[in-house]
């Protein structure tokens, strides 16, 4: 009996052997698979450019003669403006006493010049074919003039309809902006419905002689302000308006700086032209990642910055590279 007992000893002792390794195997291979479910389930969260969190765009329309003391004082506050101009009004003496032709381009010099229709006609009430007329002459001129690619706009009135939408997809136009104030920091998600946070001393002055209202409209549009740069999210200040609005009223143009320099020069926002921002959203929506988010190649020749699981990773144009 002892020598049988002897073997059965050591073949249970095998066999326990063995059950272990394979229940330990299935263990480490159920903890990996886990993991790797884990991990593809992450959020890839885009970052601006030298993983900052927060950026400013500041567009205005039109091209009247008060864009020359605009543009004076973002380049005292060396901050960036998108202008979108009207090429066919530049040069004339209407209402609003337009900028002239010849001084397009050193005045805008560092700044970014953009589509605003040719004519200033309500884009949903004319045709498809004046629609193309409308967007691509004023693009044609405006290239002229300034010497480089136009490629954004801002509907004429803020408006636009899907009929509008799906006409300038054909036009080169990559971004379009309309006047739909959001009082949000959100990325758009359609670059051609483009919503602003909000306009210019949001709607303080909209209507003459209301002291009260526009004391309560500015205090809401220095506490979107406010919030933005206390934000600890991703977050897009996007603010637009017009030069003519403060006139040569000095009270308001005190105001216009009083914002800028509340906004300038701050080392946690990426300030730049609007089409800067949709080169880079551009970039970002465009990464090809590996199934597990293990691999990530960047096709465009922009450095892109996201983060994962609060890791914060470059990606150079043109690479590939290996996620941790």
């Amino acid at each position: 009996m002892y020598p049988y007992l002897l073997k059965e000893i050591k073949l249970y002792k095998m066999k326990k052997t063995i059950v272990l390794f394979f229940l330990s195997f299935a263990l480490s291979s159920y903890a990996q698979t886990n993991q790797e479910i884990a991990k593809s389930a992450l959020k890839i969260e885009m970052l601006f450019p030298e993983a900052k969190t927060k950026a400013v765009i500041l567009s205005y329309d039109d091209g009247a003669m008060q864009d020359r003391q605009l543009v004076a004082l973002l380049n005292k506050y060396n901050l960036i403006g998108t202008f979108h101009l009207n090429s066919n009004k530049l040069g004339t003496d209407s209402y609003y006493n337009y900028l002239n032709k010849e001084e397009i381009k050193e005045l805008f010099k560092g700044h970014e010049v953009s589509v605003h229709s040719a004519n200033h006609p309500n884009l949903p009430d004319i045709s498809k074919v004046d629609v193309v007329y409308e967007i691509v002459e004023d693009r044609k001129e405006l290239e002229r003039l300034v010497g480089y690619p136009v490629r954004g706009m801002a509907y004429p009135f803020g408006n636009t309809n899907d009929a509008v939408i799906e006409t300038i997809k054909g036009t080169g136009i990559e971004y379009a902006r309309t006047v739909g104030d959001t009082y949000n920091y959100e990325i758009p998600k359609d670059l051609l419905r483009w919503h602003p946070t909000m306009h210019q001393f949001g709607k303080a002055y909209w209507e003459t002689n209301q002291p009260e209202k526009d004391k309560k409209e500015l205090a809401l549009f220095y506490k979107t302000i406010e919030d933005f740069m206390n934000t600890k999210e991703l977050a897009l200040l996007d603010i637009w308006g017009h030069s003519w609005e403060m006139g040569s009223d000095q009270k308001k143009w005190e105001e216009a700086e009083k914002y800028l320099k509340l906004i300038a020069n701050n080392p946690a926002i990426f300030y730049a032209k609007q089409i800067n921002i949709v080169d880079y959203i551009t970039a970002f929506r465009n990464l090809k990642f590996s199934v597990d988010k293990n691999i990530v190649i960047n096709p465009s020749a922009l450095k892109v910055y996201f983060k994962i699981n609060n890791i914060v990773y470059t990606v150079e144009g043109g690479s590939t590279i290996k996620l941790l």
